[in-house]
């Protein structure tokens, strides 16, 4: 028999990433219904019922294209999706409307826990604090490079003076623009005389350099893992995708069930892990990404990122 359940994909207008994905689960004839939270009140419409019906949370969501009955959804992609900014109303009206569908639109979803989500988002807040990730990565046997979070310009100082080299980054990347340029928060390095009172303003992340020769990029998707080493000589390499080289490696194995173990902490179906390798040849652990990128890693090396998606998508929950 058919499995007509759909599965429900929420994801900004462009992202060829999930566009991968949805073309894997056409191919297998998975039904499909996309939407962006940003298209509320046009293209999007949520009618969620409570009290009233035998499930916990019943109703609709509806698209121009489909109607998703909410008691048969089979899974939830929350890929990148964008909530509304309601530019056209006045700040304070702004605010108000953007907090009543986060917690109308976002919390009837939410509620739902019939399909397998991929990631739920309240999940993945949970999993996206650094200081955080560090705890737990060491609690699973990673080695996780000597760090400091704090706003004490003396503390900042004195580890640098007693690490040598060290990084700066930020704790959660937010959108931000100086002089009208995006800004990136690049890992960069960082000097005692760069260290100056605006430090005491609020937390800053400082690291010790890890001595390494390549990182890896650890993709997790259910119980598959896909692991490839990126040769850049670049302490970030998002700075320049063009000196990037790639090789699908094997992770060691107390790894790779340390990574499965990480995601089971949070109660992640996936993730993308960031590790750097030393010239020792060991693994150092860096960062997770709950909903990190992957489709380019996919063109680059043929492996079967998207496939996998949708695999575990496709299985979803039991009705």
């Amino acid at each position: 028999m058919t499995d007509e359940r759909p599965v429900l994909v929420a994801t900004e207008a462009d992202d060829l990433t999930a566009d991968m994905v949805i073309a894997e689960l056409g191919r297998r004839n998975v039904p499909v219904t996309r939407f962006n939270p940003a298209d509320i009140g046009s293209a999007l419409t949520v009618s969620a019922r409570f009290g009233s019906c035998p499930a916990p949370v019943g109703g609709q969501l509806r698209t121009p294209s489909r109607t998703v009955d909410l008691t048969r959804v089979r899974s939830v992609y929350w890929r990148r999706p964008v909530w509304p900014t309601f530019d056209h109303l006045g700040a304070d009206e702004a605010r108000f409307a953007s907090a009543q569908v986060r917690y109308g639109l976002g919390g009837a979803l939410y509620a739902l826990d019939g399909p397998l989500w991929v990631n739920h988002p309240l999940r993945n807040a949970a999993a996206d604090y650094k200081p955080a990730q560090l705890a737990v990565a060491q609690r699973l046997g990673l080695v996780v490079p000597p760090t400091l979070v704090t706003n004490d310009p003396d503390e900042a100082r004195a580890f640098i003076d007693n690490h040598g080299q060290v990084l700066f980054k930020i704790l959660r990347w937010t959108p931000c623009r100086r002089d009208g340029v995006p800004v990136t928060g690049w890992a960069d390095p960082v000097t005692t005389e760069e260290i100056d009172a605006s430090v005491a303003l609020v937390p800053h992340l400082f690291q010790a350099v890890v001595d390494k020769v390549a990182d890896l990029r650890v993709l997790v998707v259910g119980g598959e893992v896909f692991a490839v080493r990126i040769e850049s000589g670049l302490l970030d390499w998002r700075k320049d995708y063009s000196a990037l080289s790639y090789r699908v490696v094997d992770l060691p194995s107390r790894t790779e069930k340390a990574l499965l173990a990480y995601l089971d902490h949070f109660g992640l179906a996936s993730g993308s892990f960031d590790l750097a390798v030393d010239r020792a040849g060991d693994l150092w652990w860096l960062e997770l990404n709950p909903n990190g990128q992957w489709g380019w890693l996919e063109e680059a090396t043929g492996l079967a990122m998207s496939a996998a998606f949708a695999t575990l998508l496709t299985e979803g929950a039991a009705p």
